[in-house]
């Protein structure tokens, strides 16, 4: 197995919310299935997704609901603190809940904030001055 994630899909107990908040954070659907699913392009060559709850538990087949996400964080490095403070702003503004202010963190130099999207998906918005994301968005964490 080559080492690359395509796609990443979230359980969203609540579609509309979920498309409402990227959308209002800029992000344009590579895919919009109303009632079903929506897609964005994230990075070249990985998608995120976002499926209706019921229809995620019905496609794993398996008794009970598994849309719950839990121990998952997604990230968003930007270039300052400023950055920080102002990305999560913008999610507060968009519906999500800020679960950590900026702040600086307690691990490797990191500036961040931890923001929660209306559907439980956290995120933390970091600026870590020690790593950097190339423009073919390589990471390096050196």
């Amino acid at each position: 197995m080559d080492q690359q994630v395509h796609f990443v899909t979230v359980a969203a107990t609540d579609l509309d919310a979920a498309r409402n908040f990227y959308g209002a954070l800029g992000w344009r659907s590579l895919l919009d299935v109303e009632g079903e699913i929506v897609f964005y392009q994230v990075a070249p060559g990985q998608v995120l997704g976002f499926f209706d709850a019921d229809k995620f538990n019905q496609d794993l087949a398996l008794p009970g609901d598994h849309s719950r996400v839990s121990g998952v964080t997604m990230a968003h490095n930007v270039d300052s603190p400023d950055a920080v403070i102002a990305l999560a702003d913008a999610m507060a503004a968009a519906g999500g809940s800020v679960i950590k202010a900026p702040q600086p963190g307690q691990f490797g130099g990191v500036f961040h904030a931890h923001v929660q999207d209306p559907n439980g998906l956290i995120w933390e918005i970091a600026h870590n001055p020690g790593w950097r994301i190339a423009p073919d968005g390589t990471v390096n964490l050196g």
